[in-house]
């Protein structure tokens, strides 16, 4: 028989005792389990991170790169994992067959398993960049037309920062070349154009006195600086070139005061810059 739910039926479940009380055992099941996982997921990342902490001292080979990446990973699986439990608990307080749930949640699964090829292929790369060591969190890298650092790496998605600001999520399953500048040493070349009347014997004996002086100047440089020679020239100009090894991702700013310091070193020298 179907129960009709009249004015004095409802009056009469409001004013039961026995609903409220089971009203608010279920609402404080429910912060429970809330404060349970928030408890489990800080502590968990807690542990984490001090594992990732103590290999750090071990006498064994360390990647601070992987390891960065490797810990911020493990953390957003746990996340994860805590607050599906944690959701599938809050349900069964609400007296809701998880187990049928779940069940009929496996045929939908099914169902869309074709249309959810795309998620898989994510998490499946996902997996692949981080133990292939493709790129970490905290490197320069170029994905397809997005360039700048990387924020994070997580099961489906990998978040780059440009130099403007712009962030850049991009699906792991996406992802085909990447171009990494923070695994080897960079490279800075710096062009300046001299007047074609310069003498050139005395411009390269002076430039390679100048470069000698940097390394102590630069702690982002390698080596001293090269002087290659005359790039190119014209009628009224000489271009000469200077390439600088320099570490990961430093060689713009090295660049830039080299540049600036050959400029003032060469004035004083009477060497007029075209």
């Amino acid at each position: 028989m179907k129960r009709e739910f009249t004015i004095p039926y409802i009056e009469k479940l409001l004013l039961n005792e026995e609903t409220w009380k089971n009203l608010g055992l279920v609402v404080f099941k429910v912060i429970v389990i809330l404060i349970l996982s928030a408890i489990v997921v800080r502590v968990g990342k807690r542990i984490i991170q001090h594992v990732f902490l103590v290999r750090e001292k071990s006498p064994l080979t360390y990647s601070e790169r992987r390891h960065t990446t490797l810990m911020k990973l493990l953390q957003n699986i746990l996340t994860n994992v805590v607050y599906f439990t944690a959701i599938l608990s809050i349900l069964s307080a609400f007296h809701i067959e998880v187990a049928g749930l779940l069940a009929g949640a496996g045929i939908v699964g099914l169902a869309v398993g074709f249309g959810a090829q795309s998620l898989v292929k994510d998490i499946i790369t996902g997996f692949f960049i981080v133990f292939e060591d493709q790129f970490a969190v905290g490197d320069q890298v170029q994905i397809g037309t997005a360039t700048g650092i990387v924020e994070e790496i997580g099961l489906r998605t990998t978040k780059l920062k440009s130099y403007t600001g712009e962030l850049h999520t991009i699906p792991n399953g996406s992802i085909s070349v990447v171009v990494n500048f923070s695994i080897y040493n960079s490279k800075a070349l710096i062009d300046v154009s001299v007047a074609y009347e310069t003498n050139m014997e005395e411009l390269e004996k002076s430039i390679e006195k100048f470069l000698q002086s940097l390394p102590s100047k630069y702690e982002e440089l390698i080596n001293p600086p090269s002087y290659l020679g005359v790039q190119s020239f014209s009628s009224s100009e000489i271009v000469i070139r200077i390439a600088a090894e320099t570490k990961p991702m430093q060689q713009s700013g090295v660049a830039r005061n080299i540049r600036r310091d050959l400029i003032e070193f060469l004035e004083q020298k009477g060497i007029k810059i075209s």
